[in-house]
């Protein structure tokens, strides 16, 4: 995700934002809490814009990276995309410095489609994107 790490009260206030949002008709974001022995460990979002497309971001806390986590919240976030919303394409910008947020999203059958210069302001700083998608048309034979 393009935000800064947050302290406890800035991500209180995060989760009471997206509770509010998630009442609000037509929606326009889905959030699934990742959570794992019982204590929430990140979230997955699908950020709807356009017509019949997501914007898809992820975050962990890093004591429970590499453990597939991520990998089955976005899997679980792309079957509701397409098969419950109707969605026809779902995309991700990740941080050139981000291989393992690549390799979950190719994983799942994510096609590169190139960098996006400046595309986000985060830690003080503009950063590049890589951007990925997979839609409707992509993803017969993908890994599920």
């Amino acid at each position: 995700m393009s935000f800064d790490a947050k302290t406890r009260e800035q991500s209180d206030t995060m989760l009471t934002g997206i509770v509010q949002r998630a009442r609000q008709q037509p929606r326009t974001e889905f959030y699934l809490a990742v959570g794992h022995a019982g204590s929430l460990i990140g979230f997955a979002r699908l950020d709807l814009g356009g017509v019949q497309a997501a914007k898809l971001g992820y975050a962990l806390h890093a004591d429970h990276w590499g453990h597939g986590h991520a990998t089955d919240a976005v899997r679980t976030l792309i079957h509701f995309g397409f098969d419950t919303l109707g969605l026809h394409r779902i995309s991700a910008a990740i941080g050139p410095n981000n291989p393992a947020s690549v390799a979950v999203v190719e994983h799942l059958g994510f096609t590169h489609e190139g960098r996006l210069r400046d595309h986000v302001h985060t830690g003080g700083a503009w950063r590049d994107s890589l951007l990925y998608s997979i839609s409707t048309t992509g993803r017969t034979g993908r890994s599920r």
